[in-house]
């Protein structure tokens, strides 16, 4: 697997996002659904990879930086049909190393409900990941569960 900065606008990358926004949009309801587009990857703050087996993409992922210290992760992503193949979990590691590299102390996300999203959690936590409340300009949602990581307890 390589894992290397991206252009979320790229043919298979887009489809991807696009099942992304689709999913996301049948489990929640549109005021519930923080999923990125393209145009929003595209930001100076987001540093977005993906997962690939030489040319066939396995996943992607992004890197929002909140503050100085602080980071979130977004737009974890495998395409159905090719999961459980660890892509989600490398790409995980990737933002994780590069979080530290960044000397971020901390790094959050905002995933949904277990019910819908237990492989995620599961992920999540087997990397030290802990709920939380909401963080940055999120609130309170029935259909969001917010985990953190203190990256100064990690190993570099």
């Amino acid at each position: 697997m390589q894992i290397e900065i991206d252009d979320p606008s790229r043919a298979d990358v887009y489809a991807l996002l696009e099942e992304h926004l689709r999913n996301m949009h049948e489990l929640s309801p549109p005021e519930s659904v923080h999923a990125l587009d393209v145009s929003r990857l595209k930001v100076p703050d987001i540093t977005f990879w993906t997962v690939r087996d030489g040319e066939q993409l396995l996943g992607c992922g992004a890197l929002k930086q909140l503050s100085s210290d602080h980071g979130e992760i977004k737009s974890m992503r495998t395409p159905l049909a090719l999961r459980r193949r660890g892509a989600g979990r490398a790409v995980l590691n990737h933002i994780l190393s590069v979080a530290k590299q960044r000397g971020y102390t901390r790094l959050s996300l905002e995933t949904g409900p277990a019910a819908s999203f237990g492989a995620a959690h599961t992920l999540y936590k087997s990397a030290g990941f802990m709920e939380c409340g909401p963080f940055g300009d999120y609130k309170l949602d029935p259909y969001s569960v917010f985990m953190t990581l203190d990256l100064t307890n990690e190993a570099a």
